[in-house]
């Protein structure tokens, strides 16, 4: 069986009724079984390590586990899946898993090297209406971030000179120390891990190497998003240290409601208000949209108030590009609370008539009272 195709819970190894602390266990045993330190060379272990850890983003997550439960491996589109291809992501997506003690016993000191790579990721807000979720938009973002500095490069370094090897840990970043059986390994102090010092910092950062610059970033925002969707904008964070790769740019989305219409999935409803004499006579009239243009709507004699009528495909897209959702207009009865003297006349008229032929559902509704009561 294909990767794409297998279950997450197969991967895992749990049933679906599994808890997150199970999930989370039955993550740990599968990492710590085919873990690349563990299985050097061994190509099929390496990709099992990876899918593990997509199959632990979505199940550990309650609400992408919610919507992989529902609609399967589709429900995801336009959540933040990483579909990891390399092992400095994972470690560094997954540091709460990987710092645990017996991580650290096995692969201590690989991992926390690997967490402190990659660049900070960012996390915005966008706001967007009805009609651009039909449409899908693209938002141009400004941000306050770190960019590496214009004078060393983002080295920290003043220029022309060089960092110093660390003498506390002679170079390699980390100290450890030896009980009994046990080594206990930790980052080094006084270089932070890097196995480097700097004597001379960059007068303009100051030895940090990244200074903090405005940006713009463009976001496109699919058609057919719901709200409270975040979007992943990968590589748009902050810059690593000497080099490393950025983080990424976390965009939750929020939809602001309309004056007219709600959603409901990829349908919208519209309550349309109508006269007592048009509901029972029968009405059309132009019904706006979305989309700005108006469509026909016949409201057919003899209706209720609550009768739905649809207007097919002037509802939403789908972000998983199934075609669109219908246009839903709740019939509302106004019936008039001021009557001049001779609508009054006319509708005392009526009633009379009404008597004389009752509606069946009226006419049905008393009898059973009738019946009932005795």
């Amino acid at each position: 069986m294909a990767w794409e195709d297998k279950d997450y819970y197969s991967i895992l190894e749990v049933d679906r009724n599994a808890s997150h602390e199970d999930i989370k266990k039955a993550y740990r045993k599968m990492a710590l079984k085919y873990h690349p330190d563990r299985n050097p060379g061994n190509k099929e272990a390496e990709e099992y390590f990876k899918k593990a850890a997509e199959a632990y983003e979505v199940l550990g997550d309650p609400e992408k586990k919610q919507r992989y439960d529902t609609y399967g491996r589709e429900g995801l589109k336009g959540y933040d899946v990483h579909g990891f291809t390399n092992f400095d992501d994972i470690f560094e997506h997954f540091s709460d898993i990987f710092g645990g003690s017996i991580f650290e016993e096995f692969f201590g000191a690989r991992t926390r090297r690997r967490a402190a790579r990659k660049g900070p990721s960012l996390r915005v807000d966008i706001d967007i209406d009805l009609r651009e979720v039909a449409t899908g938009v693209e938002k141009t973002i400004n941000l306050n971030r770190r960019e590496y500095c214009d004078v060393c490069g983002g080295s920290g370094l003043k220029p022309g000179t060089s960092p110093t090897t660390c003498s506390h840990c002679r170079g390699k970043g980390e100290t450890q120390q030896t009980q009994g059986f046990f080594t206990f390994r930790s980052t080094c102090p006084k270089c932070g891990g890097h196995g480097k010092v700097i004597e001379s910092p960059c007068y303009r950062c100051n030895g940090q190497g990244r200074i903090a610059k405005r940006a713009q970033v463009a976001v496109q925002v699919p058609p057919g998003i719901e709200d409270g969707v975040r979007l992943r904008v990968a590589g748009q964070g902050e810059p690593g240290e000497n080099g490393a790769p950025r983080g990424d740019l976390y965009c939750d989305i929020h939809v602001r409601p309309h004056p007219l219409f709600q959603r409901e999935g990829i349908h919208l409803i519209c309550e349309l208000p109508i006269s007592l004499t048009q509901a029972a006579l029968g009405y059309e009239l132009d019904m706006p949209t979305l989309r700005g243009a108006t469509a026909k709507l016949r409201i057919p004699r003899g209706t209720q108030n609550g009768d739905v009528i649809t207007l097919k495909g002037e509802g939403l897209p789908s972000m998983q590009s199934w075609g669109k959702g219908d246009l839903l207009v709740r019939i509302v009865v106004e019936v008039p609370t001021r009557l001049t003297a001779r609508q009054e006349e006319l509708l005392r008229e009526f009633a009379e008539l009404e008597n004389k032929n009752q509606n069946p559902k009226w006419k049905n509704f008393w009898q059973r009272v009738k019946e009932y009561f005795g």
